[in-house]
């Protein structure tokens, strides 16, 4: 119903937030890193992207600094076990980028730390985005260098078990493989060498 809400700012909480549009004040509901990101801007215009959700609890009106955090929120809710609000707590426990390395490396113990987030409906929502989640959107590589997937995998694959088997989570391995890849560093060996550095 609404794509986005832009108006002024007028009061700002933990999860929550007032947007005055046309003289009507529009409460939502937004990730916690959001609030935070916008606490200082009282006062000013800022625009939203919104979820309106009905059920029989009611009608609550969600809103998004950016629209990669409104898609993600909709997948999650769309999670067997995950409601808006649980889906809230997701994003606002972690962003966009940390949930799809969790995702990728299969770590439910991250996913695990939101608030009423348990094991099993962590172990759930892997299963169920780990399809809709892909490795370019944490890469900014080429067409051309994408053909090379296969390699690519091989290499990430091993550097990350190599960083595992050093203590660290998956989610923290595989992060900071992708940036070291995203560096242009090759072969399994250098890639360990250049992820211990970023961490």
């Amino acid at each position: 119903m609404f794509a986005y809400m832009k108006g002024e700012l007028a009061e700002v909480s933990a999860s929550r937030i007032v947007l005055e549009c046309a003289g009507i004040g529009y409460e939502l509901l937004v990730p916690a890193t959001d609030a935070e990101e916008i606490k200082d801007s009282t006062g000013q215009d800022v625009k939203l992207f919104t979820y309106l959700n009905v059920s029989e609890n009611g009608i609550a009106l969600f809103g998004f600094l950016t629209r990669e955090e409104l898609d993600f929120f909709k997948m999650l809710i769309n999670v067997s076990g995950i409601g808006p609000k649980g889906a809230l707590g997701i994003l606002s426990a972690m962003t966009v980028s940390e949930l799809r390395y969790a995702i990728l490396a299969e770590d439910t113990r991250t996913i695990s730390k939101a608030p009423g987030i348990g094991a099993k409906t962590a172990g759930k929502l892997v299963i169920e985005l780990k399809d809709k989640v892909r490795m370019e959107d944490l890469l900014p590589v080429s067409p051309r260098e994408q053909k090379k997937d296969n390699a690519v995998s091989a290499d990430v694959t091993d550097a990350t078990e190599a960083l595992q088997a050093l203590g660290y989570s998956q989610a923290q391995a595989l992060k900071a493989v992708n940036a070291a890849k995203a560096l242009g560093i090759e072969g399994t060996e250098e890639l360990v060498k250049a992820a211990l550095k970023q961490m």
